[in-house]
């Protein structure tokens, strides 16, 4: 049975669209503020979840940002429920992950067709990185049309149906913007916004991660390029590197001449690798990321503490910057193991002269004990979620600090 979560804080509402989901055949869970929605999401795992657009303390936005930034929730069909339709209202929503967007009142036809078009979509999917990973090749029409999708939009990238977006990563001292996280955004026609963990896996799938983590590279190059010649700041730029990419016998030849290419230094750039790429061929990895550290690019291990590395190979990873996944942040000041472990961590790189980001901090909870702790900076919704490349250059203009 098709599990549905709604999110509505008007008990008229939330009551009417239970019973009429429920009659429909659908096992409905309800929650009344966006708080719980958040938590009844990550615990019951939804197939899909209709939230209300305008709730107290947490709204709709914070909501989906929220749930875009967990592995369990990132996928999940996600449709706005709004009296708001003004198209600045629905392009911020369309922008941070929503699929879909019913403007109050909406038909129940309205509803049922949005709902059933998000489930086929997201089975759709499923099916296809399925049959990829099953060595089981999928010839349907729909199937073709995702893959198609993709190529044509890796060769029109001048169509912008990719976007990259920037997360603020911030010094945990000065409270200032120090780096910027990359994270690329698909905005297909025929599939609409598929988020990043669709798209990755379904890169990765079909050889087009090559194409796409170029197409990356170069558009943060030139980013970088714009804003450092209109004085705005020296930034690092932060991007992910597939392990596809970062295997690549001529990966170190393509940074290069990127970075000639943009004219811009090669301090500028950050490269984030996983702890399981560099462990699939651990001699080969470090051979590498020194020839990286050569050409003065920086070089981060991605999420650690999730992969299968130990600490015991952490003096021997020729890195600058070790990032602690968001599982060890969340609600740390209250668990004392994962206090523990993240205190270690941030003692351990420091003797080994590497930095520290925290990835994930949403309280300010959270950010007080890391900075108890001595961790050097942070990223995190409580500062601010990723966001276009014009809005984050308004931060840049105007800036804002973290709280004291």
């Amino acid at each position: 049975m098709t599990k549905v979560l709604l999110i509505e804080d008007e008990i008229s509402v939330r009551e009417n669209l239970s019973d009429l989901l429920e009659a429909e055949g659908f096992e409905t869970i309800t929650a009344a503020n966006g708080k719980v929605g958040i938590d009844l999401a990550i615990s019951q795992v939804p197939d899909i979840i209709l939230c209300d657009l305008m709730m107290p303390e947490i709204d709709g936005y914070g909501v989906l940002a929220r749930l875009r930034q967990e592995i369990l929730t990132a996928t999940i069909p996600f449709i706005f429920l709004t009296a708001k339709s003004t198209r600045r209202d629905v392009r911020k929503g369309m922008d941070l992950g929503a699929d879909d967007y019913l403007t109050k009142p909406f038909t129940r036809a309205e509803l049922l067709g949005a709902i059933n078009s998000r489930l086929d979509k997201q089975i759709k999917m499923k099916n296809y990185l399925s049959n990829n990973y099953s060595d089981i090749i999928d010839f349907s029409p729909e199937m073709l049309l995702i893959k198609s999708s993709l190529r044509r939009a890796i060769e029109a990238g001048q169509r912008h149906e990719f976007q990259t977006y920037y997360q603020p990563i911030v010094d945990i001292i000065s409270g200032k913007i120090i780096a910027a996280e990359s994270l690329v955004r698909w905005i297909s026609p025929e599939l609409g916004m598929v988020s990043p963990a669709e798209l990755i896996p379904l890169a990765e799938s079909t050889g087009l991660i090559i194409s796409i983590g170029e197409w990356i590279l170069e558009n943060v190059c030139k980013q970088a390029k714009i804003w450092d010649e209109a004085n705005l700041s020296s930034l690092l730029f932060s991007i992910n590197v597939s392990s596809f990419q970062f295997t690549q016998v001529d990966f170190y030849q393509k940074i290069s001449r990127i970075l000639a290419e943009f004219e811009i230094p090669a301090n500028y750039l950050e490269l984030e690798i996983t702890e399981n790429t560099i462990m699939s061929d651990f001699h080969t990895a470090v051979y590498t990321m020194q020839k990286l550290q050569s050409l003065g690019v920086k070089i981060t291990i991605d999420d650690f503490g999730t992969g299968n590395s130990s600490l015991v190979y952490l003096k021997d990873f020729p890195i600058d910057t070790l990032k602690i996944d968001r599982y060890f942040i969340h609600n740390i000041a209250n668990e004392p193991e994962k206090s523990a472990i993240t205190k270690g961590l941030i003692q351990i790189a420091h003797n080994l002269d590497i930095k520290v980001i925290a990835k994930g901090v949403e309280t300010e909870a959270e950010l007080n004990f890391l900075r108890q702790n001595n961790c050097d900076a942070i990223q995190g919704f409580l500062f601010s979620p990723a966001i276009a490349a014009a809005e984050f250059e308004d931060l840049l203009i105007n800036p804002k600090y973290l709280p004291t």
